[in-house]
């Protein structure tokens, strides 16, 4: 009867157990379709957006550095005790990327600074906040891969929704051992790659989500993560781009010179002021810097 009564007793325990689970995968497989949501519909936008194609508009991509500037950024933030100068391009911009990211997290900063260049910006991380946006961020990376001589564009990246005042900023860097644009984000901590480890670029990305291949995303500080909502955020922001059609230091100190936005057919972006040149022209936009990085 004891037995009896024992073995009662754990075939109850067994019942309990497989109900809790069965409600746990039940309840796990809701949320995951609940995050997949808006995935699923921002893929579908993207895939509805008008095609690429080649115009007429004037615009001519240029990559300059100061030279006397580029020394003084490398000798204030000691560059030569990060990078490696044997090592290829892709490892000495994860270098001076998880150098930003380990520094400076992200935050929507209080008080805004003054002057938006790499060592006004650090003065203000250590002075005024300790944390800033994705647009200081990618402004601060920029310049640091500037003067380590690498080719790179901070670029801006948006929704189809002009009221959706959430983009996000990041830096694009030329890997000349691969003749390719590679994606890193230093405020977001992370970069994006294909299955066997190629660094993804901007376009790229958006070619993947549209076609449904796969994309991974590395952290570049700690443990990886599932990337569930950063996965979902970039479906978001790779409907249109934008940057300015010269590289340099002090872009956004003066704010001279152009920027160009890169639209779908059809798409008219939001509204542009006659500094800002609007093209469907992917194959331009991207392409790759011709006469590399022209020192002054």
């Amino acid at each position: 009867m004891k037995k009896t009564v024992v073995i009662a007793g754990w075939i109850v325990v067994g019942i309990l157990l497989l109900f809790v689970l069965v409600r746990v995968v039940f309840r796990a497989r809701i949320e995951e379709g609940r995050s997949n949501a808006p995935l699923q519909k921002r893929v579908e936008l993207l895939r509805s957006a008008g095609s690429y194609g080649a115009d007429s508009t004037d615009l001519c991509f240029t990559y300059t550095q100061d030279t006397l500037r580029a020394r003084e950024i490398r000798t204030y933030f000691r560059l030569d005790t990060l990078l490696d100068p044997s090592a290829p391009t892709w490892e000495n911009t994860l270098a001076l990327a998880r150098f930003v990211a380990r520094n400076i997290p992200h935050a929507n900063q209080q008080v805004q600074p003054q002057t938006r260049n790499s060592t006004a910006l650090w003065e203000y991380h250590l002075h005024t906040e300790p944390a800033f946006n994705c647009r200081l961020h990618a402004i601060l990376l920029h310049e640091l891969l500037l003067a380590s001589d690498i080719v790179n564009r901070f670029v801006t990246c948006l929704p189809a929704d002009s009221l959706d005042s959430d983009c996000h900023v990041v830096n694009i860097v030329w890997l000349p051992e691969r003749e390719k644009w590679a994606m890193i984000d230093s405020d977001q901590q992370a970069y994006a790659a294909t299955p066997d480890g190629v660094p993804l670029s901007l376009a790229e990305m958006r070619s993947r989500y549209i076609a449904g291949e796969p994309i991974e995303y590395h952290a570049l500080l700690g443990e990886e993560e599932d990337f569930g909502d950063y996965r979902a955020y970039w479906a978001k922001n790779l409907y249109w781009f934008e940057c300015w059609e010269q590289t340099g230091f002090d872009k956004e100190v003066g704010f001279e010179g152009r920027t160009v936005a890169l639209l779908p057919a059809g798409y008219g972006g939001f509204s542009f002021n006659r500094n800002e040149i609007p093209t469907t022209d992917a194959h331009r936009f991207w392409a790759a810097p011709a006469n590399g990085l022209q020192k002054q």
